[in-house]
């Protein structure tokens, strides 16, 4: 029997999908019968996912999201926020990354903009493109301490290589000079290169109010509002609609016995 030294140079060479997938045909009586042709197609294939997840894994982790188990397949289009299915269901595509697009989703305190945000992010690391995700406020902090500490030039070039930045949270602060610079550098060589996700609370329409110098903000919003999808979403928040459900106990049905009692009540 080659079975233990074939397990072993299988892991000595790395290929543990087809290591773990022989041991399963192995103990199959019905996969006896295969051509050995048949076998090794299960073999790579087996290899082919294992190499896909682990991949996936890996960008997942390099991109720091904040919701790292938010997926397209949870949004929830139930509750009245103005999430236009439709258009939402587009962008799980993915061909807006392909095509170098932003998307700008806007809307109210928890109106889910980070999570949608998140789930988009994660369906992107599963298609393959590498993401990164930061609250503009921290990453400003962080511009900051590298222009200092000497981090800057690779911390920047991790900004502008990766297919999609997302940055959530823009606003409502007012730039400094040194951010209203950084952020157009940034932007300038992502453009047409990658792809930016932004979400806020505040309009598309007072951002400019937010750079503040009015020359470096019609050429960030230039590069970032006229090329970008949008999602303006509106409505309740939607943590103060899960809280209200965990803690108001479901509806029991009503039985027999209840009508009788209700009866035997009104009697």
């Amino acid at each position: 029997m080659l079975t233990h030294p074939t397990l072993d140079q299988l892991r000595a060479l790395k290929l543990d999908g087809m290591a773990q997938a022989f041991v399963e045909l192995e103990a199959q009586e019905e996969t006896r019968d295969l051509a050995h042709a048949e076998w090794l197609a299960l073999l790579l294939d087996r290899e082919a996912a294992n190499r896909n997840t682990r991949r996936f894994q890996t960008r997942l982790r390099a991109a720091r999201l904040r919701h790292s188990q938010a997926a397209i397949e949870d949004v929830d289009y139930r509750t009245t926020r103005r999430l236009d299915k439709a258009l939402f269901q587009q962008l799980a595509t993915c061909r807006w990354i392909a095509e170098h697009r932003g998307l700008l989703i806007s809307g109210p305190c928890g109106v889910g903009k980070s999570w949608l945000s998140c789930a988009l992010a994660q369906k992107a690391c599963r298609d393959g493109y590498t993401v990164h995700y930061a609250r503009v406020p921290r990453l400003f902090a962080d511009l900051d301490l590298a222009h200092g500490d000497g981090r800057f030039a690779r911390l920047f070039r991790m900004l502008v290589k990766v297919d999609l930045l997302v940055l959530d949270d823009w606003g409502p602060d007012r730039l400094s000079a040194s951010q209203r610079r950084d952020l157009m550098e940034i932007v300038e060589d992502r453009h047409g290169r990658g792809s930016i996700l932004i979400t806020s609370q505040l309009p598309v329409a007072t951002w400019h109010e937010v750079i503040g110098e009015p020359t470096l903000g019609d050429a960030i919003l230039d590069r970032i509002v006229h090329n970008a999808y949008r999602l303006e979403l509106d409505g309740p928040s939607m943590r103060k609609i899960k809280a209200a459900e965990a803690i108001e106990p479901p509806a029991q049905p009503a039985t027999a016995a209840d009508g009788k009692a209700w009866k035997g009540a009104k009697k």
